[in-house]
């Protein structure tokens, strides 16, 4: 077997980063601990008001190359308090509704941290005949409070974040498991990639864009606005994807992908097939192991973003196959993390400074 390029500093990192909760629209703590991480590879950082961090490698070159990942993670907004001191939500993100009962949360208060539990009718108390499901419009959080002036003084109102707190562990020594795996995994490989380039001292002929975007989740919004700031030449983003080899997952329509399989590289308009060329080329030269998948129209990933920004970035997108997304218990294989690091390091070091990857040059 190989010789792992994780380490043990980089592993303590990833279960902080892991653990530490950074929801939508309040990724500032988990950004910070990510720019203390890569301190020690990097020239320069830069950040914007939203709160998306870019670490720079090169920052005096023109030609500009990001690796970009993203920071948030799915949560829920407290959205009505109930008389009795019941707290019903909605989405900062796709939660998953059908996940939320008997789950423990904590809600985020200027306070500290308030504990509470999505309360559910026990099964003795439900109709067998007309057994209603979780519902974005009934599940609810109990805190443990009498009434609403009792949760209010408990400083939980309107407009309070709400997360679970699902800690990391390893199942059966190389499966990683944790919430919002999707997708502070991308922001972790792409700090790995810094480590590796500092370490084994690569100098590059480019500026590095190491890019850790905000508000993914809710529409690609923090990869839009710092595209526009950055204006690279060249995109090459990491997210997750699904593993369909799971139950109840129809392969015809989702595609084949499966953990443990290596990268999932994309095919969709939104990627460049030049630079995509590349990519996979640079897989098979490393002897990287890798799966591909279609996608319709959009990725549905901050390529896009970067893809159609300015006047076009040549832009490809590398995803890391990943069980029950949106979960508490989202699954990747430790290989796969390792594999995407390996590709993305290898894939910069084949890129030439001034590159466009255009279809109209020999």
């Amino acid at each position: 077997m190989a010789k792992s390029i994780l380490n043990k500093k980089s592993l303590k990192f990833l279960e902080n980063y892991l653990n530490n909760a950074a929801p939508t629209g309040y990724e500032w703590d988990g950004q910070k601990m990510w720019m203390d991480y890569l301190k020690p590879y990097v020239d320069e950082f830069i950040t914007d008001t939203y709160g998306t961090a870019v670490a720079v490698i090169n920052p005096e070159s023109e030609y500009k190359v990001v690796i970009e990942g993203h920071a948030d993670e799915i949560s829920w907004y407290v959205n009505y308090i109930s008389e009795n001191g019941l707290l019903y939500v909605i989405r900062n993100g796709g939660s998953d509704h059908q996940i939320a009962p008997s789950k423990v949360v904590n809600i985020h208060t200027k306070k500290g941290i308030v504990k509470g539990v999505f309360g559910w009718p026990a099964i003795h108390t439900r109709s067998r005949a007309k057994e209603e499901p979780p519902k974005p419009d009934n599940i609810f959080i109990d805190i443990g409070a009498k009434d609403k002036k009792e949760v209010e003084k408990m400083g939980v109102h309107i407009g309070c974040v709400i997360t679970y707190p699902d800690e990391f562990h390893i199942l059966n020594k190389d499966k990683f498991v944790c919430r919002a795996l999707d997708n502070r995994m991308g922001g972790f490989m792409i700090a790995e990639v810094a480590r590796l380039l500092k370490e084994n001292k690569k100098e590059l002929p480019f500026g590095l864009y190491i890019t850790n975007s905000v508000q993914e989740e809710i529409g690609l919004r923090g990869a839009q606005m710092i595209a526009e700031r950055i204006q690279p030449n060249v995109a090459i983003v990491t997210d997750v994807t699904h593993d369909t080899t799971t139950p109840m997952i129809d392969k015809k329509k989702q595609g084949y992908a499966k953990i443990g399989a290596g990268p999932v590289i994309a095919y969709a308009p939104a990627v460049q097939q030049r630079l995509r060329d590349r990519i996979t080329d640079t897989a098979e030269d490393k002897k990287i192991p890798f799966q591909r998948s279609a996608l319709s129209r959009a990725t549905g990933t901050d390529t896009d973003a970067f893809a159609y920004s300015g006047s076009g970035v040549a832009s490809a997108l590398i995803s890391l196959p990943l069980r029950y997304m949106h979960t508490t218990v989202e699954m990747v294989h430790r290989e796969d993390v390792e594999n995407v690091i390996k590709l993305i390091y290898e894939t910069l070091l084949n890129i030439e400074k001034g590159e466009t990857f255009s279809y109209f040059e020999n």
